[in-house]
Order: structure tokens, then sequence, then C-alpha cells
């Protein structure tokens, strides 16, 4: 992710960290097949809102006011590691038995694939990338309000999911954060964290009627688990500093984690096909299990864990300036 919005010492935001954290484990827990076959309700409620947050937070963090090589260079440090990886999983994809398996592996299939319909979580970086270029092109160069460059990027990107290359309700989540910004709103506190979320959400989760992001029952399941999520962070937060010493250990080692894995989506996006794969071996293991649940935990920590040490490698070998356009790719 782009994060150019300095709001704190070290140019972080804290809750947005925090919401990347709760959203990017989410999305690795229901990449393992096993576990999402033997939860679909569970995980088409969660894929009604992980992603889409990731979108508004996305643009959110898009800094439309950057000139144009700095902005592109952006983009380019998104693409690459796209094409590096979404590559390797199209080829993956062709010998692998995985869901999205690709029967006839041709050149123009590959094409296809790459440059139009991705597949795995890459799809994330190449709607990220496209929907960042369209709006920096119509905020950055058309000089329109706010509104005028609203309705033009929406168009633009409608003809584009017209087209087939990006879905219209990932664009317009992605665009949403970029109009929070451009209007001034702080989005964390939008978001307006509190507990009482629960309620709506839990009467919303309860109704499978409501688990699309295209309805606006999926717009108030984005809002609410974003609110949620921020909510609890402030909770934990409350608790590193309380005079409890136990529970200000425990609460501030949690939040530390969780900030630290939050600071690394872009690591975990990358790489955790691989150890989502890697991980396979322990489900005859673990099967006694029935619920899955022991199974999701060890594969999500294995897999956030791979990430992280495959990012420090990188870095420690000085690959990451040339796969991820920076010296030192882990952020700590």
């Amino acid at each position: 992710m782009a994060d150019n919005t300095p709001t704190t010492a070290n140019h972080r935001v804290a809750e947005l960290d925090f919401l990347k954290f709760v959203f990017i484990v989410l999305m690795v827990v229901f990449h393992l097949a096993w576990f999402s076959r033997l939860h679909p309700d569970a995980k088409q409620f969660v894929y009604t809102f992980h992603m889409p947050a990731f979108l508004v937070m996305s643009g959110y963090l898009m800094n439309m006011s950057k000139t144009a090589p700095r902005f592109f260079r952006t983009i380019w440090w998104l693409l690459v590691p796209y094409a590096v990886m979404e590559s390797g999983y199209i080829a993956m994809a062709s010998v692998l038995p995985i869901a999205e398996h690709i029967d006839g592996l041709s050149l123009a299939v590959f094409a296809d694939k790459l440059l139009l319909h991705p597949i795995g979580p890459y799809w994330y970086l190449h709607t990220m990338a496209l929907c960042g270029t369209l709006c920096y092109l119509v905020i950055g160069r058309l000089r329109l309000s706010v509104a005028g460059s609203a309705i033009v990027a929406c168009f633009l990107l409608y003809v584009c999911s017209r087209c087939g290359v990006v879905s219209m309700s990932c664009a317009c989540y992605f665009l949403a954060g970029v109009v929070i910004r451009q209007v001034g709103i702080r989005l964390e506190r939008l978001l307006a964290p509190t507990m009482l979320a629960l309620l709506p959400l839990l009467y919303l989760a309860a109704d499978k009627s409501c688990h699309d992001k295209a309805t606006v029952a999926g717009i108030a399941i984005v809002w609410l688990t974003m609110s949620l999520a921020a909510s609890v962070m402030h909770l934990l937060s409350r608790a590193a500093k309380s005079e409890v010493e136990s529970i200000s250990k425990v609460a501030g080692s949690v939040l530390s984690t969780a900030l630290t894995v939050g600071r690394n989506t872009l690591s975990i996006i990358l790489f955790s096909p691989i150890f989502t794969i890697l991980c396979k071996p322990l489900i005859p293991v673990l099967s006694f299990d029935s619920t899955g649940l022991l199974f999701a935990v060890v594969a999500t920590t294995v897999t956030i864990g791979g990430c992280l040490a495959t990012t420090f490698v990188l870095d420690r070998m000085h690959i990451s300036p040339f796969l991820l356009g920076k010296d030192r790719a882990l952020s700590l």
C-alpha cells in the first residue's frame, strides 16, 4: 500500500495499521482452501468487507497531490512486484491442482491473466495501480472540483469495468477513499470507532442476502467492521497503559505485533500464496479438529511469519530495491 498520510512522528496512522492487520489476517485465513470449504458462509461474509476495506484505505493513502514523477514511481513499484509474483502464480496455477488451475497455458492466456484478469491475491495490486492512475490523471490534470473529479473518475472506472479489467464495486471503494482524502476528512475519525458497531454487524451477518459488497448492506458491513476494528485497537491501547502490569504487558505486546503486521501488508499479499501452499501438508496432521480452527491458527501464523521472514531475507540480500523499490522493505 502507498502509505502517505503523515499524522504521527513516524508518518503512520495507528488505527489504519491495526485495521490492515485485522483484514490481512482474514485474507490469509480464507485463502486456506480447506478452511474455506469448511466454513463457506463465514467466507462469504468476510469477502463482503475485508478487501473493500483495504481498497478504501488504499485510495485514502494514495497521495494524489504528488508530482507526476513521484506518483508514477509509486505506481511502478506496485507493478514490478505485481508482474513478478503474478507471473509466478500463473505458472504455478498451470501445474498445481489449486482452485484457480489453468489448463493449457499459452502465451495468450498468460498475457490475459497478467494484463487484464489477474488471479490469486494479486488482483488487488492490479486494481490499485489502475484505479490510482485514473484517479490521479483526473484529479491532478483536469483541475475540477472534488465532485466533478469524482464523477469523471467514476465514469472512466465504469468504462474499465465494462471492459472487464476491474470490478466496478472494488473501484468504487477505492474511489471513496480518494474522495474522503480530497475533501480533507480524516478516515480514522470518519470511522467513528465504537463497540456498538457489533450489534448491527451481527444482524447483517445473520442475513446472507446482505453479504454482497456491491449493495447498501454490504457498504454498511464494510463501515461497521472498520469501526469495530478501530474500537478494538483503542481498547488495546488503553489496556496497554493500564496500571496492572500483567494486563499492560499482554495488551502492549498484542498491539505492537498487530501494528507490525499491519505495516507489512504488501509483503504478506505478495508472498502469502507460497506459504498457504506449503501449509497444505498440515491438513492431515491437524484434521482431528473438525472445525479447522487449529489448522487456520497454525497455518496463518506460519504464513504471516514466513512472509515477514522472506522480506527480511530480501532486505539482507539487497534484492528489495529491485523488487520492491526500497532498500529496506520490512517495516518494524
